[in-house]
């Protein structure tokens, strides 16, 4: 069993950045390829990004790409979520979560064995 705690969220303005990490605890992270989604409200929850247990592939969403970087730590468990250049319609409740299958048809889906609890990202325009 993994459990998964998102930090970092909060306020920003639009045009800046914020730094989202998430902690595993429970089990090691190295054997699982993280993802992080979103959902915004009234909307539902899409990926964002995905890393793979090595590290080597990553994936974004196109309303992402150039502005976020995901990244991982496994020898200190953690995953990161580096966000710039923000906008508006970034705002939303972020989640890591981690996939032990390693298929990226499933991640994409947003099929994964564990979720954290989210954090809330809010960027004013």
């Amino acid at each position: 069993q993994v459990q998964l705690v998102e930090s970092g969220g909060g306020l920003a303005q639009a045009g800046g950045s914020l730094r989202l990490s998430c902690a595993a605890s429970g089990s090691t992270l190295s054997g699982y390829t993280m993802g992080w989604f979103r959902q915004a409200p009234g909307k539902e929850r899409e990926f964002v990004a995905g890393i793979s247990w090595s590290g080597v592939d990553t994936r974004y969403a196109d309303s992402v790409k150039g502005r976020f970087t995901i990244s991982r730590e496994n020898a200190k468990n953690t995953v990161h979520l580096q966000m710039n250049s923000l906008k508006a319609e970034d705002t939303a409740v972020y989640y890591c979560a981690a996939d032990g299958g390693h298929r990226w048809y499933e991640i994409l889906s947003g099929v994964m064995d564990y979720w954290g609890k989210g954090t809330l990202v809010t960027v004013s325009s």
